[in-house]
């Protein structure tokens, strides 16, 4: 879609150049900024020039760039013991997308939209994975992705602030997993996706696609079945449950309890 309130396009090429003021909008993949009218936007800020690296892998673990592309997540190849490394192509294959926005579209652009079907929020908040925010006046600060996202088309990011990168610790990755997922149509938007992880020290689990933001709980032991339900209660009420064509609140209600159930059973038999 041509954006037609555009006035110019900036390119910059180191941070002392980012500086983002009142009706300018950040470019990466713009998958979704091109997909509908933007009548407040009067400037692009092209990221890609900034030349961040995609990613890094380090025995600290994971650090995705925001510019970086779902089809190079997807692509990269993981340590072998980093047990819930293969929830990164899930969570990529999540978008059941085209080629082309596989191709264009950003894993913090994801990020950053806030929709609860986002995938790569998904990864991110079951991963513990952490948001980089650069400010405007050169300063950082880091937050859980999980806290990062409020709601849809809603996150913590203040005026001038852009998303850096998000980085995954490698104590996450090494953690035994389970991964569910339902959507009204075999090839249709996530309207639930919930993914468990385990080790000695715990077990957590991760609601999103159902609810207007990631729910996070965590358990230093693994909990038994009604002790997992009452959480969830407590953690989810109703309002909380998203609804849209993709999925009647009721219906995530019920799709998240029971794929709760069925990944505490899974993980109640992988080793912690």
């Amino acid at each position: 879609m041509d954006l037609n309130a555009v006035q110019a396009v900036l390119k910059p090429r180191a941070r002392d150049e980012l500086a983002p003021a009142p009706g300018d909008v950040c470019l990466a993949g713009g998958t979704w900024l091109f997909s509908e009218p933007q009548p407040a936007a009067r400037r692009l800020i092209d990221l890609t020039r900034l030349g961040w690296t995609p990613l890094e892998l380090t025995e600290a673990g994971l650090t995705i760039a925001a510019t970086s592309t779902v089809a190079r997540l997807d692509a990269l190849e993981l340590p072998a013991d980093w047990r819930a490394g293969w929830l990164v192509r899930e969570c990529c294959r999540a978008f059941l997308a085209s080629f082309k926005i596989w191709n264009m579209a950003t894993v913090g652009g994801n990020i950053c939209l806030g929709l609860p079907a986002g995938p790569m929020t998904s990864l991110a908040s079951a991963l513990e994975g952490e948001a980089l925010i650069w400010g405007p006046d050169g300063a950082e600060r880091r937050m859980p992705v999980a806290a990062f996202v409020r709601g849809p088309l809603d996150v913590a990011l203040a005026p001038g602030e852009v998303l850096r990168a998000i980085d995954i610790p490698a104590r996450a990755l090494r953690r035994a997993a389970a991964f569910r997922r339902a959507s009204l149509t075999p090839l249709g938007r996530s309207g639930v996706l919930l993914i468990g992880t385990r080790d000695a020290e715990g077990f957590h689990i991760t609601i999103t696609a159902s609810t207007r933001h990631p729910v996070v709980l965590a358990f230093d032991h693994l909990p038994g079945w009604d002790e997992l339900a009452a959480r969830l209660g407590s953690a989810i009420p109703d309002a909380l449950y998203y609804d849209d064509i993709h999925g009647r609140p009721d219906w995530r209600r019920h799709m998240t309890f029971l794929f709760a159930q069925e990944i505490r059973d899974e993980l109640a038999g992988a080793a912690p």
